[in-house]
């Protein structure tokens, strides 16, 4: 059997208080695994843990007790933590905090030039990591003066330049407007279908896990559902109690369920809607 990219096992993390007593549980008894080109997404209110689980993932942070490994590498190991790093890309939700040079393609070069890339290589992996996000004919502009959805997808090439594989995106689309939203979303779905990069994604938004291969439902620092969108979002009244909303057509789908109309569970989209409504011949 392939081995997964990354295994949580038992993993459980709690952050220290700075004046004594108990800390506060984040994380309880984790334990899931991400297989090389998948696209997981983890949903979850504020303060559920998945944020804190995105950070164990690269090193930034590493279990109080459990085991977290990265393609074969165990992140409490400290001297394998720049190379888990190279392995799995971070883009946050602030995409100003992830850019640093003064046009886009140098914004890109950032990495690969701190890894001592050869130069001919790094203009190579500028233009990929660009032309990968939709964005090469951006590539001398600055970055300050992009819309929302474009710096986000400047931040994707910086971290898809390193070429790893796998990205973890923390709410990349939360200060986003919903066109801004929809960049990012379809540029994340491309790269993991088109180049085969393994996608972790971390939201809130109902509707931006519709695509994914599976989901994974945090509460209170425990995993507390998992499964494909479509069985997941089956079970609207359990997401409702955990206080999280269903995408709008499912909604309508269980509205008219309620009303004794014959709908089936786990309907996602507006087409499967309109052709469930609107049969053609």
């Amino acid at each position: 059997m392939t081995e997964p990219l990354i295994r949580f096992s038992d993993v459980s993390f709690i952050y220290t208080k700075t004046h004594g007593g108990e800390g506060l549980p984040a994380l309880k008894d984790i334990n899931f695994e991400v297989f090389e080109g998948e696209f997981v997404a983890v949903l979850g209110h504020n303060g559920s843990g998945k944020s804190t689980l995105a950070k164990h993932v690269n090193a930034l942070l590493t279990p109080t007790s459990g085991q977290v490994v990265v393609a074969g590498l165990d992140t409490a190991d400290q001297e394998k933590v720049w190379e888990i790093r190279q392995k799995v890309g971070m883009v946050f939700q602030n995409p100003d905090n992830q850019l640093v040079a003064t046009t886009v393609e140098e914004d890109v070069a950032f990495g690969p030039e701190n890894l001592g890339i050869p130069s001919a290589e790094i203009e190579e992996r500028i233009a990929a990591a660009l032309q990968a996000v939709d964005m090469l004919s951006y590539r001398l502009h600055s970055p300050h003066q992009l819309s929302g959805g474009q710096k986000q997808r400047v931040a994707i090439a910086g971290v898809i330049s390193m070429l790893p594989k796998c990205i973890v995106l923390d709410e990349p689309t939360a200060m986003l407007d919903p066109a801004g939203r929809s960049e990012v979303i379809s540029t994340i779905h491309r790269l993991n279908k088109e180049e085969q990069i393994t996608v972790l994604h971390i939201t809130h938004h109902m509707d931006e896990v519709i695509g994914a291969d599976r989901v994974i439902v945090m509460d209170e620092g425990s995993i507390v559902m998992q499964g494909t969108p479509r069985q997941v979002f089956s079970q609207v009244d359990l997401l409702r109690s955990l206080h999280l909303d269903v995408p709008q057509v499912t909604d309508l789908a269980e509205r008219l369920r309620n009303r004794g109309h014959r709908v089936p569970q786990g309907i996602l989209t507006v087409k499967e809607m309109v052709m469930l409504l609107c049969p053609s011949d």
